[in-house]
C-alpha cells in the first residue's frame, strides 16, 4: 500500500492547505483540472504548476515549484512516473511538508528519498477520492 490511512488523513487534514498541483493546466479534460476543483471545494488553495504557467480556477500558475514565491504545504503530482521523481526532489528542495503522487504515478525510489528527507508521501491515490471517503469524516 502506498498510503496508509493515517498518512492520508494527516496530509489531507493537518499539514496545511496550500497544494501545488504539478501538471495542472487549463484543459478541463485532464484529471488534474477536476481534482483541483475538488481540492478548492474542500478549502485548499491550489497552485497550478505547468510549463505554460496558466491561471486555472482563478489561481495564477507557475512554471516550476521553485518559482512559487510562497510556502507550499503539499505537492500533488500529475506527471508520468518517469518524471515524478524529479518533482519529488524539487518538493523536498522547496521545503514542502508532503508529496502526493496521483493514481498510476509510482516511483519507489522517489518515495524512499522523500520519506528519508522527512516528508510524508502517498502514491497511487487520489486526494479527491480520499476527501470524499467516509473514513476521513
Amino acid at each position: 500500500m502506498y498510503g496508509d490511512p493515517a498518512t492520508v488523513r494527516k496530509i489531507l487534514t493537518e499539514l496545511g492547505d496550500t497544494w501545488a498541483i504539478v501538471g495542472l493546466s487549463s484543459n478541463p479534460g485532464r484529471a488534474a483540472h477536476g481534482v483541483a476543483a475538488v481540492l478548492q471545494r474542500f478549502g485548499k488553495r491550489i497552485v497550478p504548476v505547468h510549463p505554460k504557467a496558466e491561471t486555472v480556477h482563478g489561481e495564477p500558475g507557475y512554471p516550476s515549484l521553485s518559482a512559487i514565491p510562497f510556502p507550499v504545504d503539499v505537492v500533488d503530482v500529475f506527471v508520468n512516473s518517469s518524471l515524478a521523481g524529479a518533482v519529488a526532489d524539487e518538493a523536498v528542495a522547496i521545503g514542502a511538508k508532503a508529496v502526493w503522487f496521483q493514481l498510476d504515478v509510482i516511483d519507489e525510489d522517489a518515495c524512499t528519498r522523500t520519506r528519508a528527507a522527512g516528508l510524508d508521501m502517498v502514491m497511487d491515490r487520489c486526494p479527491a477520492i480520499e476527501l470524499n471517503s467516509p473514513h476521513l469524516r
